[in-house]
């Protein structure tokens, strides 16, 4: 039973890192048509808030793990951390030459980085840190 509730933390982070991205990606799109292009360099005012809200999603999921994870949330939250790492990595090299790798590598460090500090938020409101 530990087992599947390890697995619905993670699978329950990373359904609302994914959930949030997509729908402020697609308000987004609908509201800022064109505001940066499919390839290219992307305007300062995206890539801020691009980061911003990767980082509050990438936060958001981490919290959502550290909270349905019953045992030791903070190891599942590392968990969480090294998944969204190597998904960012592998994305990140998918766009290889579409985007600037400054960019790149910057996403691909705050969405971990956002992971551990909704962990470390829920972690604080339960007492624990």
């Amino acid at each position: 039973m530990v087992v599947l509730h390890a697995f619905f933390a993670l699978v329950g982070g990373f359904a609302t890192i994914s959930a949030l991205v997509a729908v402020i990606t697609a308000l987004l799109q609908k509201l800022a048509p064109g505001w940066a292009g499919e390839t290219g360099n992307p305007g300062f005012g995206y890539v801020f808030v691009n980061l911003g809200y990767s980082f509050l999603a990438a936060s958001a999921g981490g919290y959502v793990t550290a909270w349905i994870a019953q045992h030791n949330p903070l190891v599942h939250v590392l968990a969480l951390a090294i998944t969204v790492l190597l998904l960012a990595a592998l994305s990140a090299l998918e766009q290889r030459g579409k985007q600037p790798v400054g960019y790149m590598l910057a996403l691909v460090a705050i969405t971990p980085l956002g992971v551990l500090a909704g962990g470390i938020v829920r972690l604080r409101v339960l007492g624990v840190l």
